[in-house]
């Protein structure tokens, strides 16, 4: 209950605060990585150690085998993974020229078992679809991140940083008043962080779980007592595409561990 009512004030203090919303420079960008404690980097730094390791090994049994009515697994298509998928997640969400708008990497794995493997597609935040984007992502550990270079992800990379912008829910507060304007400060005895996406799927203490990106947008929506975005929706994907573009540069750290 304390911890409830020192959120509710500090989110409160914020809201009253002026939204100056300025842009973090590239050399100012830190991953999430570097606000945690050492006990917790050290869980990240040692893929023994770290839990995200059982999602990446379960992952890799998914990629080797066979699914749907095509009988078809992910490697007969795209081979090594260390190989093939090397940089790719850097690079999602992706524009898709036959839908016509922009997919994450969660939406391109359902996508490709669909129309290759004619397979039905994993459940949102299902323990398949994490398992195999954690591998994926894996793959592409201390790559950059080049996510909305594509010209034709410029609209869509503009919606995502307009939501960034835009206060929302009860208590009024846009992403950018916590993760543009406030990083570095505490909130309830925690970091706020610069909100960097580049280490999903990841694992959250706090969970006790893995979780993607969108997860973790949802649950900051929730607490500020907005309506939180349908998962795979335009506008989360939007969002999810301007928080890679605006971490551009930045390595992968899939899987990431975070409190």
């Amino acid at each position: 209950m304390m911890r409830l009512r020192s959120l509710v004030f500090g989110f409160a203090f914020m809201t009253a605060l002026p939204a100056l919303a300025a842009e973090i420079p590239s050399a100012e960008r830190r991953s999430g990585y570097t606000f945690m404690t050492p006990d917790t980097k050290a869980i990240q730094d040692d893929d023994t150690a770290n839990p995200g390791m059982l999602a990446v090994l379960d992952g890799e049994a998914l990629w080797t085998t066979k699914s749907g009515e095509a009988n078809k697994s992910c490697a007969d298509c795209h081979g090594d993974a260390r190989v093939s998928m090397k940089g790719v997640t850097a690079r999602y969400p992706a524009f898709d020229k036959a839908l016509g708008r922009p997919v994450d990497i969660e939406q391109r794995i359902n996508l490709c078992r669909k129309d290759h493997q004619q397979a039905s597609p994993f459940a949102n935040e299902s323990h398949e679809l994490l398992a195999l984007s954690a591998f994926i992502g894996r793959q592409s550990r201390g790559q950059p991140i080049t996510s909305g270079d594509d010209e034709a992800l410029a609209p869509f990379v503009a919606r995502g940083h307009e939501l960034f912008m835009q206060r929302q829910g009860q208590l009024n507060l846009a992403c950018a008043n916590c993760h543009d304007d406030n990083w570095d400060k505490h909130l309830a005895g925690a970091p706020i962080t610069q909100g960097q996406p580049n280490g999903y799927p990841e694992y959250r203490l706090e969970w006790q779980a893995m979780g993607s990106l969108q997860r973790r947008v949802r649950s900051c929506m929730t607490g500020v007592r907005a309506q939180a975005f349908d998962f795979g929706s335009p506008d989360m994907v939007a969002l999810e595409l301007y928080l890679m573009s605006r971490a551009r540069g930045m390595p992968i750290e899939t899987p990431a561990v975070r409190p």
